[in-house]
C-alpha cells in the first residue's frame, strides 16, 4: 500500500509538472506614451586640453518640453579611475576663462559619466531653446582644479549631432 501510494504520487507529480504549457512570451519593446523617448537633443565635442591627458567625450542637452527641462549628460572616456571631475559650463569661448555660468554633478572617474544621476537638470524653461545662441564652453577638471577637457557649446560651435 505505501509503495502504491508513493507510486502514484510520483507519477501525479509528474505529470503535473510535465503537463503545464509554458509561453515563451515576447518582450516588450515600446515605452509608454510619453516615458522613455527624449526627441530633441544638442551634442558638443569635448576635448583633452592638456598634453598629458586623454580625456574626451561628448556634452548632450537633451530637451524635455512637457516638464519644462533641459537634462544635461557628459559621457568621457580615459577618465582616472578613483578620482570625481568636476564639470561646469562657464561664459564666453575656451580660453576666456570668464565667470562660472553653472556646475553640474561631478563625473565619476570609474564610469566617464555624472556621478550622482545619468542627467543633470535644469528647470530654467527657456534653458534649451536659448542654447544655440548662448555664449558658452564646458570645463572638465581634476581633483587639483586643472583643466583635463573642454569644449565649446551654444554660439561657439556647431553641434555635433542634432535632433
Amino acid at each position: 500500500m505505501k509503495i502504491s501510494l508513493r507510486n502514484i504520487f510520483i507519477i501525479l507529480l509528474g505529470v503535473g509538472l510535465f503537463s503545464c504549457e509554458q509561453d515563451r512570451l515576447e518582450p516588450e519593446l515600446e515605452a509608454a506614451e510619453g516615458g522613455g523617448t527624449l526627441t530633441s537633443y544638442m551634442a558638443y565635442t569635448i576635448s583633452s586640453v592638456d598634453v598629458d591627458s586623454d580625456v574626451y567625450g561628448r556634452v548632450v542637452f537633451w530637451n524635455e518640453p512637457t516638464l519644462s527641462q533641459t537634462f544635461i549628460q557628459v559621457s568621457l572616456y580615459n577618465t582616472p579611475d578613483s578620482e570625481m571631475l568636476p564639470v561646469s559650463i562657464l561664459n564666453g569661448a575656451i580660453g576666456d576663462e570668464s565667470s562660472v555660468s553653472f556646475s553640474t554633478y561631478d563625473v565619476d572617474g570609474s564610469t566617464g559619466e555624472l556621478g550622482e544621476s545619468k542627467f543633470y537638470v535644469v528647470t530654467d524653461d527657456s534653458f534649451y531653446d536659448s542654447l544655440m545662441t548662448l555664449d558658452a564652453h564646458i570645463n572638465i577638471y581634476d581633483s587639483t582644479g586643472t583643466i583635463l577637457a573642454a569644449g565649446d557649446i551654444g554660439s561657439n560651435a556647431d553641434p555635433v549631432e542634432s535632433n
